[in-house]
Order: C-alpha cells, then structure tokens, then sequence
C-alpha cells in the first residue's frame, strides 16, 4: 500500500493554492473532501462553504461532489479550504461586467434582514428595503424565495460590498413606457385611463405609463365648481387627448370631448313649438339669451321678447329671470335655438290692448267690439 502511495504524485500545497477535491464525508459543520494530489485530506469549515449564512452544509454539497477550492490553511493532518473564495472570485468578475453594463439579472433572494434582502450572487449581495420597490412595502417576509429583476447600483470589492436595486429596474421600465407613449400618442386620440389624482385645476389621468392633465375646464360640457363634483381617484374614464408637448413631457387630455354634446339630438329634447322653462344669462343690445338645458342657450330677439315696442331687452328681462320661452326653431348643426316670449303672451296682450269702459264691465268681449264697429258705420 505504501508502495502504491509513493507512486501517486504528491504536491506540497502552500496558502492561497487552488485544488479539486471530491467530498467523501458531509458532517454538520463541515465537509471532507479527499485530493488527488495530497496525501492530506481537505477540510472544508461550515463558515467556507457559502457566502451566506447555513445551519447545515448539507444544505450546500451533497456525498460525490467535485469541488473547485482554495487552500486557505496548512496543518500536519490536512488541508483547510474553502469554497467561498473560489465561488466569490469566479463571481466578481461576472458582477463586474454586470454592474459597468448595467445588466440586469433575477436572483432568487435568500433571506430576509433587518434593512433589507439577501441574495447569494457567490458573494453576498444586500438590497436595502428602500430599494426593493417603488412603493413602500411594510413587511417583507413573504419576499423570501421570491426572484426579482435586479440591477447592481454600487460595487466594492475591497469591501466586498454589492448593493443591489429592484426599484431602480421598475423606474427604468417606466421611463421607457413614458419615452414610448409620448412618441405614440396623437392629438385626438381617445384612450382609456385612470384618475390618479386630483386638484382643483383638474384631474390627472393615468394613460398607461405616464399622467396627463385633464383641466377643469375639459372634465364636462356644464361648468364644474369643483374637480371632484365629477371624477374621484381610481375611477375609469375615457378621454381624448388634446395636445402632446413632447419635450416638456406634457400630455393634455379632455373627458368633455369624449361625452356626447349638450346639442347632440337637440331637435329631440327642444322640438319646435316646444315650451320650456329657461333662465336668461346675457341681455344683447338684440336680444337675450336663455339657457334651456345644461349648456344649451338659445337667443330670444327683441322682436320676439313682448308684443308692445320696448328700446332695449333689459326693459323687460334681467339676467337670472326664470322663464317660459316658446322654441321656434332648432338647428343643430349650427347649435342655434331661437326662442319666443310673446308667442306665448299673445292672446293676454291683444286682448290689453283695448281699453274697456267702466260701463263695460260684465258684457263680453266681443259685445263691446261689436258696440264699436256699428258706431264707425253711422
């Protein structure tokens, strides 16, 4: 057997040296491996199995495995070694070209700790809990086992610190979803969106990556005092969108456009000869118009306000007076509406403008008239 045992070529290995060993023994805190080239069994301590923390190293190599080591401590009996160091300069390299090229890659991450996450890369990489999401994440216990997208944000290898960001990849993913939807969008253009949040000049409306306006003005053909009288955050909606400004990375958008208009079947809702009630919103040196339905004014000319001659409207009307107009004709294409006051004031007017005596009184209407024209003939 000693025979056999000087044939084999034998290497006095030294600190620092690489060697291949095959594991023959997994105790609990460490593993033996034998050499093919030393007459010395390798040792393999728990703490230079892994770059993480491991309760058992079983749990890391199994009976057979061929190892790549480093001898890291020569003793009379054998050899110690670790694997750590060879995984962690095998590692770095590949993180190197990862983090100059800003590479992304999808670790399964193996721990959860206090500030963060771990992940084995073949060196520890941590991910600060403030970098793991764009939103705020209150516990992180289900992360574990989990795997993220990740980039590398910082890299120290005399430290042997590698900081890690799954938030940074999402702000990435957006921004180009933002450059993308800028170039795409077009003026007039109606898209689905959700409202994200509100102000009292309007609504912003998330359109698929990126926010655009929807002024107070644009959320409803009636006037809004109020942004929230009409939309709430979360809420679906469709909108139009007006004007893309690219450079500033605007985006305008309208909910009014996307509603049917206050005139649209007008001729149905005001049918000529119709009579509606209205409220008068500007007098005109010809006329005053009234508002007959949300948004929908019609004019009233002075020639159709009273039966007797008057100068100017305001003779007879002010503004906010609620009243009753008669629809003499509709125009939707247009969105012209003429109204009449004395069409519905005539037979009262006519009927004023003779002056009955008081003698008069108790005989009809037509008697008197009837009285009148015998006395004209004579």
């Amino acid at each position: 057997m000693s025979e056999e045992m000087d044939q084999v070529e034998v290497k006095n290995f030294e600190v620092g040296d690489f060697v291949k060993g095959v594991v023959s023994k997994v105790e609990e805190k460490q593993v033996v491996v034998e050499l093919a080239e030393s007459k010395l069994d390798g040792i393999i301590p728990i703490s230079e199995l892994s770059s993480l923390h491991i309760e058992k190293a079983s749990d890391v190599v199994a009976l057979g495995d061929e190892l790549e080591l480093q001898v890291i401590k020569v003793e009379e009996e054998a050899l110690v070694l670790s694997k750590r160091k060879v995984d962690a300069e095998k590692a770095w390299d590949q993180l190197v070209e990862k983090f100059e090229n800003q590479v992304t890659f999808e670790p399964e991450i193996k721990d959860v700790v206090k500030g963060g996450l771990v992940v084995d890369l073949g060196v520890r990489g941590f991910v600060p809990a403030s970098l793991v999401e764009s939103h705020f994440v209150e516990d992180f216990s289900d992360y574990k086992g989990k795997t993220l997208t990740f980039k590398i944000i910082e890299l120290d290898k005399e430290k042997n610190r590698i900081i890690l960001s799954h938030k940074a990849v999402q702000e990435e993913e957006k921004l180009h979803q933002k450059q993308q939807l800028l170039s795409s969008l077009q003026a007039g253009q109606v898209l689905e969106g959700t409202v994200q949040r509100i102000t009292d000049f309007g609504a912003f409306v998330d359109i698929g990556g990126m926010d655009g306006l929807v002024h107070i003005s644009q959320l409803s053909h009636q006037h809004v005092e109020k942004t929230s009288d009409v939309v709430e955050e979360g809420q679906k909606v469709q909108v139009k969108v007006l004007s893309v400004d690219q450079e500033n990375e605007r985006i305008s958008l309208s909910i009014k456009e996307t509603l049917p208009g206050p005139w649209a079947n007008i001729a149905e809702k005001t049918p000529k000869g119709s009579i509606l009630d209205g409220t008068v919103k500007r007098i005109v040196s010809y006329g005053a118009f009234v508002e007959v339905l949300p948004g929908v004014e019609g004019l009233v000319h002075i020639s159709q306000i009273s039966h007797k001659h008057i100068g100017t409207p305001n003779e007879v009307l002010s503004e906010g007076d609620h009243i009753k107009v008669k629809v003499l004709d509709v125009n939707e294409t247009e969105q012209r509406l003429s109204l009449s006051i004395k069409e519905l004031e005539e037979k009262v007017v006519e009927e004023s403008q003779y002056e009955l005596p008081e003698e008069t009184k108790g005989f009809s209407f037509g008697d008197v008239i009837g009285e009148q024209l015998k006395n004209l003939k004579k």
